[in-house]
């Protein structure tokens, strides 16, 4: 078995450095709802260092609520919103001969995502026209993969160690008691269950809680203990 970790990172919250040492791919803010060229700059240099794989992490624009609150936008404006993100974000990886190989959305937009069409295909369009052979990640289930995949693009599934999941799927929103998972042991399980049922290809660890790194730390070693190859899903 194999899979990837990846993380949300630049985002001026918790120890970018250190998960990046744990994890295999970096999904870099992009200044909309955090970052800015300098926390780009040096996420992606960390990133480097780490050898983690470098990709966008685009979302509606929207700093005050960081971009975790669904925005009135028309596909079109959505479509410029990522390119323009992608346009931001590739530049200060070209500074540093570093390769973008992936977009994954950020907060509210991923979320609508999987489950709108039309905003799944706004997003797939964006980066279809920008760079076909972007990745783009998606919610394992949900509209997004669709989408990319019918505009010729790469699509990953993603599954989330620390998220509670509703039974159609789809993640428990943020603003509700029991979004996240609190206990290591719990995250760890379902982690191993969602590898063991092939469910995703890469597995989101959240940078931003309290206890981050000792997630991050044990979903990897129980990982790893059960023989699963650990590996970014750009190799």
């Amino acid at each position: 078995m194999r899979i990837d970790l990846n993380a949300d990172v630049g985002e001026g919250c918790g120890d970018d450095a250190a998960l990046l040492h744990i994890v295999t791919t970096a999904n870099v803010a992009c200044g909309a709802h955090a970052g800015n060229r300098a926390t780009m700059e040096a996420t992606i240099r960390a990133a480097l260092a780490s050898g983690a794989a470098v990709g966008a992490h685009p979302s509606y624009p929207d700093r005050k609520n960081f971009g975790r609150v669904a925005m009135e936008r028309t596909p079109a404006q959505i479509e410029s919103d990522i390119v323009a993100q992608l346009d931001e974000l590739s530049s200060v990886a070209d500074t540093l001969k570093a390769r973008l190989l992936h977009v994954k959305p950020h907060g509210a937009l991923y979320n609508v995502a999987a489950r709108d069409r039309r905003v799944a295909d706004a997003i797939s369009h964006a980066v279809r026209s920008y760079d076909p052979t972007l990745a783009v990640v998606g919610l394992a289930g949900g509209e997004q993969l669709e989408s990319a995949r019918a505009h010729g693009l790469r699509a990953v599934a993603e599954v989330f160690a620390d998220r509670r999941y509703r039974d159609d799927g789809t993640l428990v929103p943020r603003n509700e008691a029991d979004a996240s998972i609190d206990e290591v042991d719990q995250a760890v399980a379902q982690a191993l269950r969602f590898v063991e049922e092939g469910r995703g290809e890469t597995i989101c660890l959240h940078g931003d809680g309290p206890h981050a790194l000792d997630f991050a730390r044990a979903i990897r070693g129980a990982l790893e203990a059960r023989g699963v190859v650990i590996a970014s899903f750009t190799a």
